[in-house]
């Protein structure tokens, strides 16, 4: 790839992701406020802004590292807030909450595959192939990575629908410290978790690949 098509292509992942990452956090605050809770909106953050949701690392440095190396692209945003206390259906309202997000994310990838195969399947040397490539390889990443069950990605919330209270106090402990343990995860199992992401990613390609019978 040249100077001009590298540009192009960095362009296309942060534009990408951008759209994506917003639609995400704010379906977390949308449903929330749906629930009873209106934390999201009291700070700020039921919004389409993606200066509101973005995390340095998590959204921007993170994913366009992975695709510049050619690894599968993942990542998340600054978590939207919200208060499980106040939310309808105590725990699984939460988790309701929590999975809104990543579906955002597979329905996106889940259209933009079917766009691109009515478009007549272009390749990622065309711009809109590439566009097309890039939103729904992209956002399954997302999805894929951000339904991980463990803290504090949108994953662990069904566990905490599910699991019994000792393990639910250790799964709050974790969650803590945030962005921290995603980071140290992150780093000591990036080989691990690219290789989950590729095959999970392989998994629904072929689904998609089925439904629209290729």
């Amino acid at each position: 790839m040249d100077i001009a098509g590298l540009v192009i292509y960095i362009a296309i992942v942060l534009v990408v992701i951008l759209l994506s990452m917003t639609l995400h956090e704010a379906m977390h605050g949308f449903v929330a406020f749906w629930l009873g809770d209106d934390t999201a909106k009291r700070e700020g953050r039921l919004t389409f802004n993606p200066i509101k949701h973005l995390d340095p690392f998590l959204s921007i440095i993170l994913p366009l590292t992975l695709a510049l190396i050619g690894a599968p692209v993942f990542g998340g945003a600054k978590p939207v807030p919200f208060n499980p206390d106040r939310v309808r259906g105590d725990e699984w309202g939460a988790a309701l909450v929590a999975i809104a997000g990543p579906l955002t994310n597979f329905v996106i990838a889940f259209i933009t595959f079917g766009i691109w195969v009515l478009a007549g399947l272009p390749p990622a040397s065309q711009l809109g192939g590439e566009i097309l490539i890039t939103a729904y390889t992209v956002n399954l990443g997302f999805f894929i990575f951000n339904i991980i069950p463990i803290p504090p990605l949108d994953g662990s919330r069904v566990i905490y629908a599910l699991a019994p209270d000792f393990v639910r106090t250790g799964m709050r402990a974790i969650e803590r410290y945030g962005i921290v343990f995603v980071f140290a995860i992150v780093l000591l199992f990036n080989s691990q978790i690219g290789i989950f992401i590729t095959s999970a990613m392989s998994f629904f390609i072929h689904i998609f690949s089925g439904i629209f019978r290729l």
